[in-house]
């Protein structure tokens, strides 16, 4: 199934952006990394809307919208967990907990998922959770209360929501929206990431190195958007949102590659669960 496919590739590119986001994110602050990259992918989305161009509808601009500022807020969250220290516990809920609730959302409202295509989602499920594991860092600490769960798992909600609303946008007006939800959810992140930024004390900006992996995020992230939004107006919600949260695989994949770190057994147990996913649910 075609859109599957796309689904599957915008989780891996998504993937990619969280890495180049991370590694900016080294030697500048994370919220100036993330609004910089939204602000430097637009001419690359103005090209994407021109050869693609249809009418605005007012109604997919509206969710589209919704959705950016959902995805912005999850984002914030998902950094004041992260800033505690307990990175290695706050993502796979984070990540969870955003390919869960599309799923339920999905089969509630008359998704036609059954027999080895659900099971190929809850496959997804488990190898998005095994692969976003890591060990801990050098001086982490893991101390988990109920009050960072909240955190992590409302960040969870606020990307859900995105992956909700986005989709909701694409199949408006019989499908026919073309990329106008993605800009307006760019904007909508825009303009909220702004005013947080003006809100908090001056963050280091990423320069030089830190600066073209940014152009790196910004571009991926605002395509993977783009594949999503495709894949979301022809295959179910239940299906679509969990193989876009799949992007752990690759920023994983870049982890070695990049930074030569070392997969643990479990990662490799959820790369083996994601291939199986991906198997199933295209059968």
């Amino acid at each position: 199934m075609l859109y599957a496919a796309l689904a599957t590739l915008s989780g891996l590119v998504w993937g990619v952006g969280d890495f180049a986001g991370g590694k900016a994110s080294q030697t500048a602050a994370a919220m100036p990394v993330t609004w910089l990259s939204k602000l430097i992918s637009l001419p690359l989305l103005a090209v994407y809307v021109a050869l693609t161009y249809v009418s605005p509808h007012p109604a997919s601009l509206s969710w589209g919208a919704l959705g950016g500022a959902a995805g912005i807020v999850g984002l914030v969250l998902f950094y004041r967990a992260l800033s505690t220290g307990a990175m290695s516990v706050v993502a796979p809920v984070t990540a969870v907990t955003a390919a869960a609730i599309p799923v339920a959302v999905g089969l509630a409202t008359g998704d036609d998922t059954t027999g080895l295509r659900l099971l190929g989602v809850a496959f997804a499920l488990v190898a998005i959770a095994l692969v976003s594991l890591s060990p801990p860092r050098p001086g982490e600490v893991r101390v988990v209360s109920a009050a960072l769960l909240a955190v992590a798992i409302g960040s969870g909600l606020g990307f859900a929501v995105f992956f909700i609303f986005l989709g909701r946008a694409g199949q408006v007006a019989g499908g026919t929206a073309g990329l106008w939800p993605v800009v307006a959810s760019q904007l909508a992140g825009l303009l909220i990431g702004g005013a947080v930024l003006a809100t908090r004390r001056r963050g280091r900006w990423p320069q030089r190195i830190a600066l073209r992996w940014t152009l790196v995020a910004g571009t991926f992230d605002m395509t993977a958007n783009a594949l999503y939004l495709v894949a979301s107006r022809h295959g179910e919600l239940s299906i679509v949102a969990p193989l876009a949260a799949l992007g752990p695989v690759s920023t994983v994949i870049l982890a070695l590659v990049v930074d030569h770190e070392r997969m643990r057994p479990v990662q490799v147990l959820g790369f083996g669960m994601a291939v199986l996913a991906l198997i199933l649910v295209n059968r």
